[in-house]
């Protein structure tokens, strides 16, 4: 089994990390920023080919891919950002009730279990190594490095002309370069999940999940909705 993937992507967090120590300013708005300019390209051209079919009778052939593909790197990218922000959702019923050890416990268990859970789906060779009695195989690791070898192209995704003539490279984007975010995707969830772990445990934040702003924002303002 060829472990280099494994290597990349372990260099890619740790470049991640070094980059946030230096510029944190910069690197907490990177990735707020790519997300949204994934989720504009996907309204561009969901607009623009409506407008073209509609208004031309024409339209690109390959947005229906564009945006599928788009919509999964948004998605992906998205887990571990919500981790980051403390942005998804969660039920909380069983945290307010306990004491708040207790609540920081199982906060710390959710954070590992997030980092876990990413791990497995990067490789799940990760199980045969707590020798669980398990003898997994798989995850997007081997599915990538799979698309790699075979080096086929999208359906409908196409090279410009002039990065074809440039590089000689085949017409169709290799699925291999746009499968990268699945890897890429994971080991930033693992990653976020651990950097929530270690808030957690030194009281820089409370939980995992999401807050209560709406709560918060009507308690805060109580006194002016009576009026």
């Amino acid at each position: 089994m060829a472990y280099w993937p494994h290597l990349y992507l372990l260099v890619f967090i740790l470049i991640i990390w070094g980059l946030e120590k230096l510029f944190p300013r910069f690197m907490e708005r990177a990735e707020e920023n790519l997300l949204i300019l994934i989720l504009t390209a996907i309204m561009l051209v969901s607009f623009g080919q409506v407008i073209a079919r509609y208004g031309f009778n024409t339209g690109w052939s390959a947005a229906l891919e564009f945006n599928t593909m788009a919509f999964s790197w948004l998605i992906l990218l998205g887990m571990g950002y919500g981790i980051k922000i403390g942005l998804h959702l969660g039920v909380d019923i069983l945290l307010n009730a306990v004491p708040n050890k207790v609540s920081k416990i199982l906060s710390l268990f959710g954070a590992l279990a997030a980092a876990f859970y990413g791990l497995i789906l990067i490789d799940s060779i990760w199980l045969s190594w707590l020798h669980l009695g398990t003898n997994a195989k798989g995850g997007a690791i081997s599915y990538w490095l799979k698309m790699y070898k075979v080096n086929i192209g999208a359906e409908e995704l196409r090279y410009p002309e002039f990065l074809q003539q440039a590089f000689d490279i085949q017409p169709r984007v290799h699925r291999w370069l746009l499968m990268l975010v699945l890897p890429v995707s994971l080991a930033m969830l693992a990653y976020r999940s651990l950097q929530a772990f270690w808030a957690i445990l030194t009281n820089k934040r409370a939980t995992l999940i999401s807050g209560h702003e709406a709560e918060e924002l009507v308690a805060e303002h109580k006194d002016a909705l009576k009026d």
